[in-house]
């Protein structure tokens, strides 16, 4: 079986990691988040409604410390703009229960 991260484009809840996906499962850990943006900084991640590097990405928690590349990818996935999660308020589940507030509308198809 190939190995998925062979074709240079990794796609992973929504965000696409492209090349970046390998380096940092390659990488040596633990490593902060700086020293993740110093090595991959210029790295863009591409989703739906955007794109942004991972030093924007990382830039609030540079001096976390990963102690793997999931650990990683759980901090790319906390911080990527909200033009990341596609439509807001979309919702393919039941409507909200009785006495259930919610701040957005939800909509679906």
């Amino acid at each position: 079986m190939s190995d998925p991260t062979d074709s240079g484009r990794i796609r992973e809840l929504g965000i696409e990691f492209g090349a970046l996906a390998r380096q940092l499962e390659r990488h040596e850990y633990p490593a902060t988040g700086a020293e993740l943006v110093a090595t991959y900084g210029d790295a863009v991640l591409q989703f739906q409604n955007g794109e942004q590097t991972l030093a924007e990405v990382l830039q609030p928690v540079s001096e976390e410390r990963f102690d793997s590349a999931a650990d990683a990818r759980t901090a790319i996935f906390s911080n990527v703009t909200e033009d990341a999660i596609g439509r807001k308020g979309y919702s393919d589940r039941t409507p909200p229960a009785l006495g259930e507030r919610t701040d957005t509308p939800t909509e679906s198809f």
